[in-house]
């Protein structure tokens, strides 16, 4: 395998796709990635890949036009070099949360990005936990979406006394994932209504269903301004919850997301690697890091030997 597969990093996750090569025993590809003095992106692709099966890893995460031009130009590179195969391994798929029409005039920016994605050369895609599933069907090529719920869950069974533990999803579009949870965990579960006035903006309203003196655990699929988790906290600790906690994917933690969660209601929040953690939210001692990797290598593994990922899936 060794001799088949090579793996490339932008600048956007290096730490990320180390542990991946760290768990498949593999170096790590080499590859210049600099800007330019007017800031045009330099790509360089420094080994031999004729004939083999390379991976791209690359989140679309803040500063996110960069990060996605970087993408788009070392799956370029790579299918100019004569790649075999080219997957683009997205552990955090930017634009994702623009993916219909919510008003007149407005582009379906999701579909746009799948396009580039695709032009640009990717044979395949490895993602996880995309903010709709629907955006697969944006891309006419293979998509593997991931869960990080296997990992997630282990850390919930490590951490809590299941019995006193209420799954709640923040608002109406995370009940299927919330309500997959509490059926593995055998837990209790509860909605959030939540209203939201403008983007970025999450005003948290009723809670339904029972969480009373209850260990409640948010879950969602990122965390942007963090608003929608503070509100959610805010509103359960009103009636009368034990404890807060919150669990998301993505820890895309922009603007004042930092400060409202050091002075909210939450009393943990675990988040994955898909996006590397700021300065600030590293040294947020209620924020923790689960890694992401092994699941990431596996997938690779799979994917190019031609197996089935759908054990990945819990």
């Amino acid at each position: 395998m060794n001799n088949e597969i090579t793996i490339f990093s932008g600048n956007s996750n290096p730490d990320l796709a180390a542990k991946i090569c760290n768990y498949l025993d593999l170096p790590l590809g080499g590859a210049k990635v600099k800007t330019f003095s007017d800031g045009e992106i330099q790509i360089e692709i420094n080994e031999n890949i004729r004939a083999r099966d390379v991976f791209v890893v690359q989140s679309t995460c803040r500063p996110v036009n960069d990060n996605l031009v970087e993408l788009l130009l070392m799956l370029d590179a790579c299918k100019r070099s004569s790649a075999k195969r080219v997957t683009a391994v997205i552990p955090y798929y930017g634009y994702g949360r623009q993916d219909k029409k919510v008003a007149p005039r407005v582009p379906i920016s999701a579909r746009l990005v799948a396009d580039m994605i695709t032009l640009a050369g990717a044979d395949r895609v490895i993602t996880m936990d995309l903010h709709a599933g629907q955006i697969q069907g944006f891309f006419n090529i293979p998509v593997d979406n991931l869960f990080a719920t296997p990992v997630v869950l282990d850390h919930i069974r490590s951490k809590f006394n299941l019995e006193d533990v209420v799954i709640v999803s923040p608002d109406a579009g995370g009940v299927e994932r919330a309500r997959a949870f509490a059926k593995r965990l055998d837990a209790g579960l509860a909605i959030i209504d939540k209203r939201r006035d403008a983007p970025n903006e999450a005003k948290a309203m009723a809670v339904i269903g029972n969480v009373k003196d209850k260990v409640v655990i948010i879950l969602d699929d990122m965390a942007d301004t963090a608003g929608t988790l503070t509100e959610a906290a805010g509103a359960l600790v009103k009636n009368g919850v034990k404890e807060v906690h919150a669990c998301c994917t993505h820890p895309v933690l922009s603007g004042p997301a930092i400060s409202r969660i050091r002075n909210s209601d939450l009393k943990s929040i675990v988040v994955t690697d898909t996006i590397p953690l700021s300065q600030d939210a590293t040294a947020c001692e209620k924020i923790s890091v689960l890694t992401i990797s092994k699941l990431f290598g596996e997938a690779i593994i799979r994917s190019h030997e031609g197996d089935s990922v759908t054990s990945l899936f819990v």
